[in-house]
């Protein structure tokens, strides 16, 4: 599939996230770097990435080395949420090592101490509204503490990346995003799923592919954004190679209730 045909989510504040990204989680060094360009070459237009990951200059690198367009690249990063205060600063700082002058989404990693959340929120919209990225949101934070930062801020988070996989789907939590217009992210969806479960691996052989690719096949389909990580070629081409297999709705409710 063309990197223009991937499917996509709107965020709210314009634009679109490819709903299948690239998680650089612990690929550091020259193999996170290798990964990363890997990736790229593969066809994925979207790498996700953090100031705690400490790769950002490895991943700014491959992105430039790649070849393609920057403006084809959906890019994330994260603050931490012990920047408060410093967001900014933080925040130009992924920008240099990236080498781009804007990221398209910038998320706070987790939430703050109590009491820091809507001030550090403040601060990311602040550097929205300059120019340094083109969307906000957040990660691992439940929808009362989002709710609670709309409350006091009256600024919606784009989008939330959480734990997410079959073992943890949760129709509640995915209808709470919804009605608020918030994009669902997830990740490590290979970490809490047993891959070679009965019923995965029944619906894989059905389709000819692994339980890995069932599962991010079944993000997509449920328009929830995922984000594989691996630094072994064969296994970041695999992951990217789901675009030609439809899970049937019966598949799709089976894995909904998959432990």
């Amino acid at each position: 599939m063309t990197a223009h045909a991937q499917p996509a989510a709107a965020l709210p504040g314009g634009g679109a996230i490819p709903l299948l990204g690239f998680g650089t989680w612990q690929a550091t060094g020259k193999s996170g770097y290798e990964a990363v360009k890997t990736a790229l070459e593969t066809g994925y237009r979207h790498i996700d990435t953090a100031t705690i990951y400490g790769n950002e200059r490895q991943v700014g690198a491959a992105l430039r080395d790649s070849g393609v367009p920057r403006e084809s690249v959906f890019l994330t990063t994260k603050v931490p949420p012990d920047r408060v205060g410093h967001a900014r600063q933080t925040l130009e700082e992924s920008l240099s090592a990236l080498g781009v002058d804007q990221v398209d989404l910038w998320l706070i990693h987790w939430p703050p101490a109590r009491g820091q959340s809507e001030r550090l929120w403040r601060e990311l919209i602040a550097a929205r509204d300059a120019g340094l990225t083109r969307a906000i949101g957040v990660s691992n934070y439940s929808i009362t503490e989002i709710d609670q930062l709309v409350k006091t801020t009256g600024e919606l988070p784009a989008l939330n990346q959480i734990k997410w996989g079959p073992p943890l789907y949760d129709a509640k939590v995915q209808a709470a995003h919804r009605e608020r217009g918030i994009v669902l992210e997830g990740y490590s969806a290979f970490r809490v799923t047993k891959l070679n479960s009965a019923v995965l691996t029944e619906i894989a052989q059905r389709h000819g592919v692994t339980g890995a690719q069932v599962v991010l096949r079944w993000h997509l389909q449920h328009e929830t954004v995922v984000i594989p990580k691996s630094v072994t070629p064969q296994r970041i081409r695999a992951n990217f190679d789901i675009f030609g297999f439809t899970l049937t709705e019966q598949e799709m409710g089976r894995i909904d209730s998959h432990a």
